[in-house]
């Protein structure tokens, strides 16, 4: 069992940055590729970016390639989604899920946090 709390969300204005952490109970976080998801009004729940138990391997979707960081620190239980210049269309409830794969690119999260909001205006 993972239990995972996202933090980091808010209210920024276009280009801006922020940093969504998430924060990983038990003792196996290490052993789970974790990812970000997102959902906006009206729309189907999405990957943004994934990383790979080990860190080495990340994924991005097309949209956020260049902009946003996703990284973890197995010594704190912790993943991190930086992102940068953000735009409006980047507005969404944001999920961390962790899921004991390899395949991170099409991880669809066996664990679930309760999700951060994101909301850039133009």
């Amino acid at each position: 069992q993972v239990q995972l709390v996202e933090s980091g969300g808010g209210l920024v204005q276009a280009g801006d940055s922020l940093r969504l952490s998430c924060a990983a109970s038990g003792r196996t976080f290490s052993s789970y590729a974790m990812g970000w998801f997102r959902q906006a009004p009206g729309k189907e729940r999405e990957i943004v970016a994934s990383i790979s138990w080990s860190g080495r391997n990340t994924y991005y979707t097309d949209s956020v390639k260049g902009r946003f960081t996703i990284s973890r620190d197995n010594a704190k239980n912790t993943v991190y989604l930086q992102m940068n210049s953000l735009k409006p269309e980047d507005t969404a409830v944001y999920y961390c899920a962790a899921e004991a794969t390899l395949h991170i690119a099409t991880m669809l999260g066996d664990y679930w946090g309760q999700g951060t909001q994101v909301t850039v205006s133009s």
